[in-house]
């Protein structure tokens, strides 16, 4: 039976299709979805911010809060606005020189949503841990912003 000529060019044209194709496919594979890259970025910044906390330093601890003065902290008395005010208000309500005082901070995600290139919401709970076994948690709701020095937190409402 006589081959057909252009069966090898078919052959050979759908092998390098094959191989172009699983190439792209690992290439694809390689790159983290960018929700997944800010995820991570945003966690880094928060695990900085209670590194922060759990050393004393209230300023490492507030620097992942933005400069921005419209920065809100919703507290049951009402809304904290500013990086300033916030600082002053942790200032007062810890003891941030005592760490029996002012416990081990630690943070559980729950959820985390990119709600655009530049914003994303983070929802987690939060622990405080004292030396003599007690604790303190609650629910916390972020709004970061992506800004210039990284993620920063425009809006926090924990209870």
């Amino acid at each position: 039976m006589p081959s057909n000529p252009g069966e090898p060019a078919v052959i050979r044209a759908a092998v390098i299709l094959c191989a172009a194709l699983s190439l792209a496919a690992c290439q694809v594979a390689k790159d983290p979805p960018p929700t997944q890259i800010e995820q991570q970025a945003v966690l880094a910044a928060l695990a900085e911010s209670t590194a922060g906390w759990n050393s004393g330093n209230l300023d490492r601890f507030i620097g992942v809060y933005s400069e921005d003065p419209q920065a809100t902290y919703v507290t049951s008395e009402g809304l904290v606005r500013g990086r300033k005010a916030l600082a002053e208000r942790y200032s007062a309500k810890y003891d941030f020189a005592n760490p029996a005082a002012r416990g081990s901070l630690s943070l559980e995600t729950l959820d985390f949503r990119l709600l655009d290139a530049s914003h994303a919401l983070y929802i987690g709970r939060y622990t405080l841990a004292y030396p003599d076994g007690k604790t303190a948690s609650g629910p916390t709701s972020l709004v970061l912003q992506k800004e210039a020095g990284g993620w920063k937190i425009i809006a926090d409402h924990s209870s």
